[in-house]
C-alpha cells in the first residue's frame, strides 16, 4: 500500500514542480517588482507568503513573468492586468473546490471527512489524471472565450454596443419548505440536479448562464426570442423531472451593464421582481419583452393585472406561453 504523502509532496504533485523558490527568489527570476507581484499575489486570492519560506515552483515564475509580459507589452495596463487576474482568481477557487467535492463525493460520505485510505487513492492517481483533466480546462476556456468574441461581433454596427439583453430568472417553488425535508446531502443534490438542468437548457438555446444561486439561476440572452425560449424550456424541462420542485419564471428585455461576468441594472431587477410574482411552471415577461415577441407565431401573451414592484412602481406583466 502506497503511503499518504506529506503535505508538501502533495503540494508539489498538485502543481506540478518542485518548490524550489523563496517569495523573493521567484521575484527576481521573474524580473519583476516586488510591489507588482505582491498585486498580483493578492488579486489571485493567494495569502501573503512570509519570507525565507520556500512555497514557490517554476510554474509560479513562468506564470508570473507571462503577466509582467502581457504589462510590459502595452496591451493591458498594470490595473486591467490586475482586473483580469482577480477574475481568473476568483473563477479557478470555485472550480478547483468544486471539482475536488466531486471527487471525493463520488469516493466516501460527503458530510465525513475523508478517510486516508481515500486520500491514498487520490493522490496516487492526482498526476496522471492532472495531465488529462488540464488540457479539458484550457480548451473550455478557449471555447467560451470564442463564443464571448463571436456575441462581441454580432453587436458591432449597432448602436449600442451588447447593452441590450433579455434576462431571466428560475426560482424553484416552495424552496425553504423542500430543504427542511431533506438531507443535507439529499438538498445538495437536488441544487446540483437544478442547476444542470438549466445549464443545459441555457447553453442548448445559445443562452449564457450568469450565476447560480442555490435555489435560482440567472440567464441572459441576445435576442427576447432566445430568452423566451430559454425560460420556457427551463419551466418545461423541471417540470419532466419528478425530482425536482416547480420553478417560476421571470423575464424582461432591455439595457444591462455587463461588469465581471454578471449583469446589472433596473432590467434585471425588474425580471426578479417577475419572477415573484409569477406562478408555479408559469413564465411572465415584461411589457419591452412582451412587444418583441407579439409579433411570433410560436408565443401567445396574456395581458394581466398591473402590479406594484418594489422600487420600480406599477410594472405590466405579461404571461408568456407557447401556442
Amino acid at each position: 500500500m502506497s503511503e499518504l504523502p506529506g503535505p508538501r509532496r502533495l503540494e508539489e504533485l498538485l502543481l506540478g514542480g518542485e518548490l524550489r523558490y523563496t517569495r523573493l527568489e521567484a521575484i527576481q527570476a521573474a524580473g519583476v517588482s516586488e510591489e507588482f507581484a505582491r498585486r498580483l499575489w493578492r488579486a489571485l486570492g493567494f495569502p501573503h507568503v512570509p519570507d525565507g519560506v520556500v512555497a514557490f515552483t517554476e510554474g509560479d515564475v513562468a506564470a508570473l513573468a507571462g503577466v509582467a509580459g502581457l504589462r510590459a507589452s502595452g496591451m493591458l495596463d498594470e490595473e486591467i492586468t490586475l482586473r483580469m487576474s482577480r477574475a481568473v482568481g476568483q473563477t479557478m477557487a470555485r472550480l478547483a473546490k468544486w471539482q475536488v467535492d466531486i471527487l471525493v463525493e463520488t469516493m466516501t460520505d460527503p458530510l465525513e471527512p475523508p478517510d486516508p485510505e481515500t486520500l491514498r487513492v487520490i493522490t496516487a492517481n492526482a498526476e496522471s489524471r492532472l495531465a488529462d483533466l488540464e488540457p479539458l480546462i484550457t480548451h473550455a476556456w478557449r471555447r467560451q472565450l470564442a463564443a464571448a468574441g463571436a456575441r462581441l461581433l454580432a453587436a458591432q454596427g449597432t448602436e449600442e454596443l451588447q447593452t441590450r439583453a433579455a434576462v431571466g430568472f428560475a426560482d424553484l417553488v416552495a424552496f425553504t419548505r423542500t430543504s427542511r425535508d431533506l438531507d443535507e446531502r439529499e438538498l445538495a443534490r437536488l441544487v446540483e440536479r437544478f442547476e444542470e438542468t438549466a445549464s443545459d437548457v441555457v447553453a442548448e438555446h445559445g443562452g449564457r448562464l450568469v450565476k447560480t444561486l442555490g435555489d435560482e439561476v440567472l440567464f441572459s440572452a441576445d435576442t427576447a426570442r432566445t430568452g423566451a425560449e430559454i425560460g420556457l424550456a427551463v419551466a418545461e424541462a423541471v417540470r419532466e423531472d419528478e425530482g425536482i420542485p416547480d420553478v417560476r419564471v421571470g423575464m424582461a428585455y432591455g439595457p444591462v451593464l455587463p461588469l465581471r461576468g454578471d449583469v446589472f441594472g433596473t432590467t434585471v431587477n425588474l425580471a426578479s421582481r417577475l419572477t415573484a410574482m409569477a406562478r408555479p411552471g408559469t413564465a411572465l415577461v415584461d411589457a419591452d419583452m412582451a412587444g418583441e415577441l407579439r409579433e411570433d407565431d410560436a408565443y401567445d401573451l396574456q395581458r394581466i393585472t398591473r402590479r406594484r414592484a418594489h422600487g420600480l412602481g406599477m410594472v405590466q406583466p405579461y404571461v408568456l406561453r407557447r401556442r
